[in-house]
Order: C-alpha cells, then structure tokens, then sequence
C-alpha cells in the first residue's frame, strides 16, 4: 500500500517551543517538574533555561508527505521512541521533518494489518539534529478499505 512512499521526505517546518505549551504538556501528562516551567528553577539549571518534556515533540508540525494521505480516525499509534542529542529548550525554534522509513503489512485475526513506520527529526536553525524519533502507524483493515 506505502512500499512505493519509502525514502519520501516531508518539507522542513518552523516550530516553536513555546513557554505556555510546555506547560500545559507537562500538566496534561502528570509531571509537574519545576524545570519545565519555573523560570528560577530553568535559569539555575545545567541548561540556564527551562526545558520541554522528553515526549513534547508529539505536539509538532513536521509537515507533509506527499502521498501519504491517512485518516484523521481509525489510526492505531503502536510504538514510538525518542533519542536526544541534548533537550529542547524552552523559546527555541526547532525545524523538524519526516521520512517514510518502512511499510509492511501482516495479517491477523482482523484481516490484514499496515504498519507504516516514520523517522522524525527535529534540528536547530544550523541544522544539528537535536532529537529523532520512530513511530509506528498501525492501519487497520477497515482504514485500509477506505485508502484502496
């Protein structure tokens, strides 16, 4: 179904890591850590600024594959990690992008499952990678249907 979309690579987009957001990220996942949002507590730290939590790149824009049109509904999110090269900063802009790394297809007890994998990236405005991350889409039979 996406074999023929492996290598694609969406455009690079500007995101901001926004004082406010963070905040509210660290309070909607339960970790009230004073390093994501006391300023006193950011300035004092190793990094002399608040940081975001580990998983706040979910809440990025990394821009669009052409040729990968999913389904707001009907999606499974199966798996994904994160790798730093150091944390995200509050206030700094991050440019970050996707590529369709793979695609396979297994059949089950509920017909035959896609599983597109995606590798994201999210570099600084010199382009050093900051963090990468695997996900995994899981595209049920029934969205399959809806795709074909």
């Amino acid at each position: 179904m996406f074999k023929d979309q492996i290598g694609k690579q969406s455009n690079k987009v500007k995101n901001v890591v926004e004082r406010g957001a963070v905040k509210k990220f660290a309070e909607a996942i339960g970790d009230l850590h004073p390093i994501y949002f006391d300023e006193d507590t950011g300035r004092l730290s190793r990094y002399k600024n608040n940081i975001a939590p580990p998983t706040f790149p979910r809440v990025f824009d990394y821009g669009v594959i052409e040729g990968i049109n999913l389904p707001n509904k009907g999606l499974i999110h199966g798996e994904q990690k994160f790798h730093y090269e150091r944390p995200l900063l509050v206030g700094e802009e991050i440019y970050c992008y996707s590529i369709v790394k793979r695609y396979f297809e297994k059949k089950g007890n509920f017909g035959v499952m896609g599983f597109l994998v995606l590798e994201s990236f999210g570099e600084d405005a010199g382009g050093r990678t900051i963090f990468s991350s695997t996900s995994t889409i899981v595209i049920s039979e029934a969205v399959r249907k809806v795709l074909t």
